[in-house]
């Protein structure tokens, strides 16, 4: 079982914690932690685009000219595609572009993801996180004992307002409940820091 380093709130370590082998211990697999990145971005996609079809764009309700006898190629209306301000053929229209990966492919993806900073030892776990008011200062002092400098996702067992709040304004800082962790978050910042309960709460659904 993975071994890592266990601090308290002020950046002191405290002991070591023993990671589950089935979720924090497992051989990364690179592929499917990439399908679940494409899968995720591809649900944040808002799919408004929107380009106007001849029916929808104002004008065109005469014939420009009649049908025979001009010389001119027949026409309709002066907002079919071919002419200048007509509409759009086969343009963009509102969608959806999410979709869901499998099962277990999705729970392959977190645990590869978790097990990847297992391996390159950018997980930290703390005994527990919480603040008596949102204060920006305290939780920059946290971040200052953990020798955190970079960007950093913060998995707490439930999601502790105080918490959130306090971390809103740091740059980077992004914190998450142990339920809303994700491969995106997970791969997309440099450090991971978990509360233990947190840690206990991933490994009771992922195990």
């Amino acid at each position: 079982m993975p071994k890592v380093a266990l601090f308290n709130q002020a950046g002191s370590q405290v002991g070591d914690v023993e990671l589950n082998d089935s979720v924090f211990g497992i051989e990364p697999n690179n592929h499917v932690m990439f399908e679940a990145v494409v899968a995720q971005r591809a649900s944040l996609r808002q799919g408004t685009h929107k380009t106007k079809i001849r029916s929808e764009v104002a004008g065109g309700g005469r014939k420009p000219w009649r049908q025979k006898g001009t010389g001119r190629a027949r026409q309709g209306s002066i907002r079919s595609p071919q002419w200048r301000g007509g509409g759009t053929v086969f343009g963009p229209v509102p969608r959806s572009y999410s979709y869901k990966l499998p099962k277990k492919v999705r729970r392959l993806a977190i645990k590869s993801a978790l097990s990847s900073k297992v391996v390159a030892e950018e997980i930290l776990v703390l005994e527990s996180l919480s603040f008596d008011a949102p204060k920006t200062k305290e939780f920059a002092s946290v971040l200052k004992g953990l020798s955190i400098e970079k960007k950093a996702l913060i998995v707490t067992a439930s999601l502790d307002e105080n918490v959130a709040l306090s971390a809103r304004n740091i740059p980077g800082i992004t914190v998450v409940s142990a339920e809303g962790i994700n491969v995106l978050d997970v791969l997309n910042h440099d450090k991971l820091i978990m509360t233990k309960a947190a840690v206990e709460k991933v490994e009771e659904v992922l195990a």
